[in-house]
């Protein structure tokens, strides 16, 4: 399947584990992804080398009350984004009680959201997203569930480093795998845990306060 990438992915954790073992004793969260560096011209006309990170694209989808959900209800927000199906049978009951749990403890802070993605493009739409928000009580605007088209929605999937696809094979239809991606304020990646994973789950929660500590500084 095209959208499972295995020498990207596995990059990408390798320098995960890089940036997470230099970045360990600075209280700062590591920036993953593909980086660039560009030079860039200063008024005196003088020159400086400036790293471009890897940044979440703009999107455009339908949340679960049918309304028009963008980048821009994200603007200024440190959000959690994960990619899952209504009708899943395997590990996304799971993620969502874990991803609940981190919910209930920071759905009150306005500097953070939640942003669910699903991949079931033929069944999951907006009503019946609204009905999975509703059975997990979820109630508000600061977490979203998301439908879109499949190009659409398998696209920003491989802009967040997680794989997705349908498979004849599997069950479920769906694959996919269960990150928690913790984006930052300005779009880039600054975490990825294993949501059906206690341990991955604890330290999201350790290091979201970092995360929202770094922009009060």
């Amino acid at each position: 399947m095209k959208h499972f990438n295995t020498l990207a992915f596995l990059l990408f954790l390798f320098s995960s584990i890089t940036l997470l073992s230099s970045c360990k004793n600075d209280k700062k969260l590591p920036i993953y992804g593909n980086r660039d560096v560009e030079t860039v011209k200063q008024a005196d006309g003088t020159t400086t080398i400036d790293s471009v990170y890897h940044t979440i694209p703009a999107f455009n989808f339908l949340n679960q009350d049918s309304v028009n959900i963008t980048n821009e209800n994200f603007k200024d927000k440190i959000y959690i984004a994960d990619f899952f199906f209504t009708s899943c049978t395997s590990i996304c009951p799971i993620m969502h009680r874990n991803m609940k749990l981190v919910y209930d403890k920071f759905h009150e802070n306005p500097d953070v959201m939640f942003l669910s993605h699903t991949i079931d493009f033929k069944y999951d739409t907006p009503s019946k997203l609204k009905k999975y928000a509703q059975k997990l009580g979820v109630d508000g605007k600061n977490w979203q569930f998301a439908y879109g088209p499949k190009d659409d929605v398998y696209g920003i999937a491989d802009d967040y480093l997680v794989a997705v696809g349908e498979d004849s094979t599997n069950k479920d239809g769906y694959v996919h795998q269960g990150w928690f991606i913790l984006v930052d304020k300005d779009k880039r990646i600054r975490g990825a845990y294993e949501g059906t994973d206690d341990a991955a789950v604890a330290q999201l929660l350790k290091d979201l306060p970092v995360l929202l500590a770094e922009y009060k500084k």
